[in-house]
């Protein structure tokens, strides 16, 4: 089941929001963790069994954590003993499940076909991070599994993220204290994010698809096409991290934002980080700076990029392009913090602002082709106009498009934020956010049923 779906938006989540407030504080712990296994379990039942394991094994582990460390720390040794077999077998778990095809392709031998569980690598980290921050003090043991279960399974972030530390939700999984005001704003969050994915993100998926397909679309037609692709991926993920984080806000929690406006970015170093905050944060957090960050000289500073950037590319997919893409993106970083940010200060920000998009336009390239001939060929497309500057039928197709392609690319940046930040506060704001809200309602409604085409690109990360 996904957000931008008619039955989530008309059946499931009416429902749950009914049954959630007229059920007393203390059993709505135990009612969110019921509907967020019915959630994850609509789409795949059998493996429900496999995030209830991965749960109660990072639940147990907690425990043992926390009460070998207690107050006096008197049982240290034996704390990081279950920590480290805690995050083997979570590791393990998620390298079975999402890449021993992979492996045993490069070791030459048949893997059977093994289904990837949705938002296996997101849950895994958001269990991971807990008995991390219990070992490092930075949270306490959860004693309640069901309290626990919720944190790991609740719907509006299991399948997509944004990857929620339990140490930013501690407070909120003992004792929330919804309002109206919170419930409204989530309302307005949750809307704007699925007026992205529906009406912005899959418009731009249709013409990607168009011009990908057409191998003479031409010089032009090729970059239209990759930059229809870096909005759509843009507008899916930061979207439906949108609706996760208004969702959230319904039921009480404050998720961090997942992305900053990424693309007026002035450089590769800014943009990630506005880019899937949660997800660099976390390896920030959990193996840059664990392994040293940049404290101990610039080789080391750079050993530490590189493996962190390798497991960035491994973290979305089994494939080589993402270990490609992560590479890529590890070679930009080292040179910006070697040279080039010093220089991209000094010139004019019309050409830092294009030298940071069509370098991020390039790695979404990289990103997106998993065959490598296929990825050879679609960048020799964008550097060598061999079929001329566009075709006919791509200039039709972009002629078609450009009016959603224009708004698409104005609403990359802060200024609709900014032009409403002038009203946001005044007493009559709640009249246009309540039409805006309805309208966009209506149109994406609309648009979801009388169109078939609502891909998530994130499912299979």
């Amino acid at each position: 089941m996904v957000f931008s779906s008619i039955i989530f938006l008309f059946v499931y989540l009416p429902a749950v929001l009914l049954l959630y407030y007229v059920t007393p504080r203390k059993g709505r712990n135990f009612l969110l963790f019921v509907v967020n296994l019915i959630f994850y379990g609509w789409g795949e039942p059998k493996l429900v069994v496999l995030m209830l394991i991965s749960t109660l094994i990072n639940y147990v582990s907690g425990l043992f954590i926390g009460y070998m460390k207690n107050e006096d720390g008197s049982n240290k040794k034996g704390a990081k003993i279950v920590l480290i077999i805690s995050i083997i077998v979570n590791i393990g778990l998620l390298g079975y499940f999402k890449y021993a095809g992979f492996i045993g392709n490069i070791l030459h031998f048949k893997v059977g076909d093994i289904p990837l569980p949705i938002g296996i690598s997101f849950y895994t980290f958001q269990t991971m991070s807990y008995t991390i921050d219990v070992y490092r003090n930075d949270a306490r043991m959860q004693k309640n599994f069901i309290t626990f279960g919720t944190y790991v399974s609740l719907f509006p972030q299991l399948i997509a993220g944004p990857i929620v530390r339990y140490s930013d939700v501690e407070e909120e999984l003992m004792e929330r204290h919804e309002n109206l005001e919170q419930f409204t704003e989530g309302v307005k969050i949750f809307m704007i994010g699925l007026c992205k994915k529906v009406l912005l993100a899959n418009q731009m998926g249709k013409l990607w698809d168009i011009m990908r397909a057409d191998v003479s679309s031409g010089f032009l037609g090729s970059w239209v096409g990759i930059i229809a692709y870096s909005l759509q991926i843009y507008f899916d993920f930061c979207g439906y991290s949108e609706m996760a984080i208004g969702l959230g806000k319904m039921f009480g929690f404050d998720f961090l934002k997942n992305f900053d406006y990424p693309y007026i970015s002035k450089s590769i170093t800014e943009f990630w980080r506005r880019w899937h905050i949660s997800l660099s944060t976390w390896f920030k957090e959990y193996i840059y700076i664990p392994l040293g960050g940049n404290r101990k000289g610039l080789p080391r500073q750079i050993f530490n990029m590189f493996v962190v950037w390798t497991l960035t590319g491994i973290w979305h997919g089994a494939n080589y392009n993402f270990i490609l893409w992560g590479l890529y993106f590890f070679v930009l970083l080292v040179l910006e913090k070697s040279f080039l940010l010093k220089l991209l200060k000094k010139a004019p920000s019309v050409v830092a602002h294009i030298y940071s998009i069509f370098l991020i336009a390039i790695g979404w390239v990289i990103f997106f082709f998993e065959d490598m001939n296929e990825l050879r060929a679609y960048i020799g497309r964008l550097f060598v106009p061999t079929d001329g500057l566009i075709s006919h039928d791509s200039l039709v197709n972009v002629i078609a498009y450009l009016p959603l392609l224009v708004i698409a690319i104005f609403a990359c940046t802060p200024i609709a934020k900014n032009v409403y930040g002038k009203i946001e506060n005044k007493k009559w704001s709640w009249i246009p956010d309540t039409m805006l809200c309805i309208l966009g309602l209506i149109v994406s409604t609309a648009a979801l049923v009388s169109s078939g085409y609502n891909p998530f690109l994130y499912f299979k990360f």
